[in-house]
């Protein structure tokens, strides 16, 4: 797959397109792959009080967005980019993710 937990996209559609942000989940949905973009796609959810300590109110959650309507930003670049596969050189060779501008390996923050 090409996007991943903790990379930075630019939303393409959309009411937030635009704007950037960061992975926080990718998940199968009915449609293919979601992703939640943390701040991005915003929705209000009214919630009823369940107990003493859990209250009612109307909360912000964030909403999957389609994998197809997201793109990576390259880190080293800093600029949208379609993703590429590459391995990598050495006694373990592996597949990578690349750049396609660039050039440059996309490694994932936190990994």
């Amino acid at each position: 797959m090409d996007v991943r937990k903790g990379d930075t996209v630019l939303v393409l559609t959309g009411k937030d397109a635009g704007k950037r942000g960061t992975v926080d989940r990718v998940e199968k949905t009915k449609r293919g792959y979601g992703v939640v973009v943390g701040g991005i796609n915003m929705a209000k959810r009214h919630q009823k009080a369940r107990s003493r300590t859990q209250s009612a109110g109307i909360l912000d959650i964030p909403v999957p967005l389609h994998i197809s309507n997201v793109q990576v930003v390259c880190p080293s670049c800093n600029r949208p980019t379609r993703v590429g596969h590459g391995r990598l050189e050495g006694e373990h060779a592996r597949s990578t993710r690349v750049c396609r501008r660039c050039g440059e390996q996309i490694e994932v923050s936190g990994k």
